[in-house]
């Protein structure tokens, strides 16, 4: 198995984790997104609270070349910290989610 297929596995498998989570008020249903062929996959939330209506992604992560890009994390626990644990170099993770002249700052990769 190569590293990027280890990679796509521990990310889904920590998405499946993160979506075991249920939200604690509304009705809201817990999507799982997993697109193998463009390397997109994402833990979305979407149902109503009350009369609001909810709708999101909770975390989107992709793989770019030999990168992980965390496009969004809306959780406590930091899916970096998650990945690392999970055997991906910090180096080869990338938290686009901050700008591009600020991620030098974050010890992650650049781009």
């Amino acid at each position: 198995m190569d590293r990027v297929e280890d990679w796509r596995n521990e990310i889904k498998r920590i998405l499946t984790e993160s979506a075991s989570v249920r939200p604690a008020h509304g009705d809201i249903e817990v999507e799982l997104v997993f697109d193998d062929e463009r390397a997109h996959y994402e833990l979305v939330y979407t149902g109503w609270n009350g009369y609001r209506r909810v709708h999101g992604a909770v975390i989107h992560i992709d793989i770019k070349g030999d990168k992980v890009w965390i496009q969004h994390d809306g959780t406590e626990e930091s899916v970096a910290d998650q990945l690392i644990a999970a055997g991906i170099p910090q180096d080869r993770i990338v938290l686009a989610f901050h700008h591009p002249g600020k991620r030098q700052y974050t010890g992650f990769a650049v781009s």
